[in-house]
């Protein structure tokens, strides 16, 4: 049973500017229909405790990592700038206004007893930390659902900060980020949302810049479901998801003093020589590889090689079987451009290949050319994102000649959707990118419709359900296999195209998903592929595809 009437929130801030990801997280609250802002609490103290003195010294403490962090934003600008500042003031013209000046102790903020119970009259349900320092003491009797705060890291390994910056210099495959209940032990309280992004590796800003946009959605995900099923059972599924202990065996992680901060600048400043050479002197080239057999391969050290020329690359493949023959169509992209766009190969039942044909292109990107039957007829949903579309296009004159039959979503940054008919339903997984700033290969989505040919698909009230780099973004073709439902998933983990993932769908309806990872598969068997990122199957013929660093032609 769900809320009768909107939540009550309040926020905890330093200052009516704050930075661009937390106005877009407050608008986003205020224009919803499932919670309203009804208090701002206003730190009027100084958050750096100390004289001018202790401040200098920190500072020169510190010097070399300030000055690489100012560099690093400066060569690295990101846009949207998710710490660019705004004033919330006009979005909250009528909310009240606390003021407190907490008593500061190290690195801690407490709260007098006359503010808590001056908070404690506007009946607050949630108070979401935006500001000021640690806290403790009695605030955290102050709302009914406690106060929640954001932690950009994964708190499992990285507690502390800078954000961002850790999971960088010490070359860490994913960036984490989650939302807690704050509770009166620092770091420990119970989690409400993790999320787990690739870490972009040359910059510290880029990456925190990411996961600040990416995160922003977290506190007005968790606020509907509160709102939609009510306590109880938010209550109940949040004891659930935090049974188990777990312990923190890392250090508490700080900003680099100045010798450490020096040899960190200075291998990063490798780090991006190393790339910059790659890019002038190498490019990653997708190609694509197949075996054919009885049943799905395996074992893919013996699986058949199809490179494209040097002046493109072939990746995404999708295959249909049509007429005794497969039809394989993939992505093709020229560096040239850089945009992509589909093709088909046709393969007969001995492996024999023609070169690809081109057969679809736009002057946006195309990728990911998702094939399906469906009642004798032959649908495409190519990726297209540039074109904030997910668009379905009909098989007019199989294999060449497709026409535009409708937009099944506008106004979406989607990638690599991917439908299936299940139960009497059509199902419709698509990686979404809902805040500009944040990562594609993120977070899945789930949609679902009785009609296919309609642009009305009822959202799943777990979305996204997932939020894990390491396996959200779709592979290729979801299949069934003995009863069971597998989708295949992209790692995009360390690299884009890390690998790839099968999961078993252990529980699909309207309200709930659950899915396994039965397997997952990287290029160990060949030292020279880097990369891997798509897998189908059909009638026999498997396929996948790869990438290998070649010498670019100049």
């Amino acid at each position: 049973m769900g809320m009768k009437e909107k939540l009550r929130i309040g926020i905890l801030i330093d200052s009516f500017e704050v930075s661009a990801w937390k106005y877009a997280m407050i608008e986003r609250i205020v224009n919803s229909d499932y919670a309203k802002i009804e208090l701002i609490v206003l730190n009027s103290g100084s958050n750096v405790p100390g004289s001018v003195y202790n401040r200098l010294i920190r500072s020169r403490k510190n010097l070399i990592y300030c000055l690489y962090k100012r560099i690093d934003e400066t060569v690295f600008r990101s846009s949207p700038n998710a710490f660019a500042n705004k004033n919330i003031g006009l979005l909250l013209p009528d909310v009240p206004t606390v003021e407190v000046a907490p008593i500061q102790k190290k690195y801690f903020d407490y709260f007098r007893t006359a503010d808590v119970n001056t908070i404690k009259r506007y009946h607050i349900h949630v108070l979401i930390r935006l500001g000021f320092r640690i806290l403790k003491g009695d605030i955290f009797s102050s709302s009914e659902y406690g106060i929640w705060s954001y932690h950009h890291g994964d708190n499992t390994i990285n507690r502390g900060g800078p954000a961002g910056f850790w999971e960088v210099v010490n070359n860490l495959p994913e960036t984490g980020s989650t939302l807690q209940i704050l509770s009166k032990d620092s770091d420990d309280g119970k989690v409400i949302y993790r999320s787990w992004a690739r870490t972009y590796p040359l910059s510290p800003a880029k990456n925190r810049n990411r996961s600040y946009w990416k995160s922003l959605s977290f506190v007005p995900r968790k606020l509907e479901e509160l709102s939609r099923v009510g306590e109880d059972k938010f209550l109940e599924n949040l004891d659930r998801s935090n049974k188990e202990i777990k312990f923190y065996t890392h250090k508490l992680y700080k900003e680099p003093h100045n010798i450490n901060a020096l040899q960190l600048a200075i291998k990063q400043l490798s780090k991006i020589a190393k790339r910059g050479f790659q890019k002038a002197f190498l490019l990653d080239q997708w190609f694509l590889m197949f075996d054919l057999g009885n049943d799905i391969s395996t074992e893919f050290r013996g699986f058949k090689k199809i490179f494209p020329p040097k002046d493109r690359f072939w990746a995404d493949p999708h295959v249909i079987f049509w007429d005794s023959k497969y039809y394989v169509f993939i992505e093709e992209l020229m560096y040239k451009t850089l945009k992509g766009h589909i093709a088909v190969i046709e393969m007969d039942q001995r492996g024999n290949i023609t070169k690809p044909v081109k057969i679809l292109e736009k002057d946006y990107h195309l990728s990911y050319p998702f094939v399906f039957e469906w009642e004798g007829n032959i649908y495409m949903i190519p990726e297209s994102s540039q074109n904030k579309t997910i668009e379905l296009y009909a098989c007019v004159e199989f294999p060449h000649k497709w026409d535009h039959k409708m937009n099944l979503m506008e106004n979406v940054i989607s990638v690599d959707t991917t439908l299936l008919y299940y139960n009497e339903r059509w199902w419709l997984f698509t990686n979404i990118v809902e805040n500009e700033g944040a990562g594609y290969d993120d977070e899945l989505f789930l949609f679902y419709s009785d009609n296919l040919f309609t642009t009305q698909w009822n959202e799943h009230e777990s979305n996204p359900i997932v939020s894990d780099v390491k396996r959200a973004r779709p592979a290729g073709k979801l299949f069934i296999r003995d009863g069971k439902v597998y989708r295949p998933s992209q790692d995009g983990s360390q690299i884009f195209g890390h690998g790839f993932n099968l999961n078993e769908i252990v529980v699909l309806t309207e309200t709930d998903f659950v899915e396994e990872t039965i397997a997952s598969v990287k290029p160990n068997w060949d030292e020279r592929i880097k990369g891997v990122h798509t897998f189908t199957y059909e009638k026999g013929l498997t396929f996948i595809d790869g990438f290998m660093r070649r010498q670019k032609l100049f």
